[in-house]
C-alpha cells in the first residue's frame, strides 16, 4: 500500500501563495504519476495538476494554469504544489493522489489508486 501524507495548508490572502507537500511511504514513488485534487464546499471533486513517473509530463487544468507549478523529487518520495496569485474560489480541500503508472494525460479521478486525507487551503481577506 501506498500512504501519502499532504501538508502546506492554510490560510492567506487573495494574491498569496502556499506550497503543498505531499510525502509517500510504503511504495516507491516511482512507479506513480501523481496528481492534485481539490473539493470546495458543496461541489464535486475535481484534478488540478498531474506529473507523469519521470516529471516529463505535467497537466494543469484550465483554473491551475499559469497560477500553480507541480514538480516531484523521487529521491524524497515527494510531489510538491506550488499555488500562486490564489484567489477566494480557490478555497477547498486539496488532496494528493497516486495512479499506477498514471501518464497524465488525463485528470479523471478513475486513474487514481491511493488517495491522501487531504489539507485544507482557505483563501480569504
Amino acid at each position: 500500500q501506498l500512504q501519502l501524507v499532504e501538508s502546506g495548508g492554510g490560510l492567506v490572502r487573495p494574491g498569496g501563495s502556499l506550497s503543498l507537500s505531499c510525502v509517500a511511504s510504503g511504495l516507491s514513488l516511482d512507479n506513480y504519476g501523481v496528481a492534485w485534487f481539490r473539493q470546495a464546499p458543496g461541489k464535486e471533486r475535481e484534478g488540478v495538476s498531474c506529473i507523469s513517473r519521470s516529471g516529463a509530463n505535467t497537466m494543469y487544468a484550465d483554473s491551475a494554469k499559469g497560477r500553480f507549478t507541480i514538480s516531484r523529487d523521487n529521491a524524497k518520495n515527494t510531489v510538491w504544489l506550488q499555488l500562486n496569485s490564489l484567489r477566494p474560489e480557490d478555497t477547498a480541500v486539496y488532496f494528493c493522489a497516486a495512479g499506477y503508472r498514471h501518464t497524465c494525460y488525463s485528470l479523471l479521478a478513475s486513474y487514481i489508486d491511493f488517495w491522501g486525507q487531504g489539507t485544507q487551503v482557505a483563501v480569504s481577506s
